[in-house]
């Protein structure tokens, strides 16, 4: 639960100017998690979270460059732990999950940098995503494949 909440954290700020814990525990309820601000605070501190300037001289929430190697690494233990199966179909990926985890693997996904895939749509357990070509959905599956082995 807790790697899906991070994830969704993520989503959130990189989408939404988002300013305190506040309205971060207000768009984390408007999506379906059940938060403290005890919890929220303890995210941010786990997530690396930094205030940064926006044009308009108000901040935000955003997460911190040098620590992008660390989210990087963050997104593919989330994957890992969610991974159950993949198959393809043509240029169709589909990723089965553990129960309720498929739309933190479709984020992590997302976040991964999978130039191959145009979109994804995740259930509860299955994500299933658009590849631009067969070619480049089996050199994805290697490479995830590949990851996994890590």
């Amino acid at each position: 639960m807790k790697s899906r909440r991070h994830v969704k954290i993520l989503e959130l700020i990189d989408k939404n100017d988002i300013e305190t814990q506040e309205e971060l525990s207000a768009f984390l309820e408007r999506e379906g998690y059940q938060v403290t601000q005890a919890t929220v605070s303890r995210d941010i501190r786990e997530l690396k979270l930094t205030k940064v300037a926006m044009d308009n001289g108000r901040q935000k929430y955003a997460a911190m460059p040098e620590h992008t190697k660390d989210l990087k690494e963050k997104y593919k233990h989330i994957f890992r732990n969610g991974f159950v199966s993949m198959d393809m179909a043509q240029n169709i990926l589909v990723v089965k999950t553990v129960a309720g985890m498929a739309m933190a693997v479709a984020a992590a996904l997302d976040a991964m940098d999978c130039r191959e895939i145009v979109g994804s749509i995740a259930g509860d357990d299955t994500v299933m995503c658009a590849v631009r070509t067969v070619e480049e959905t089996e050199a994805l599956m290697g490479r995830l494949h590949k990851m996994m082995e890590e």
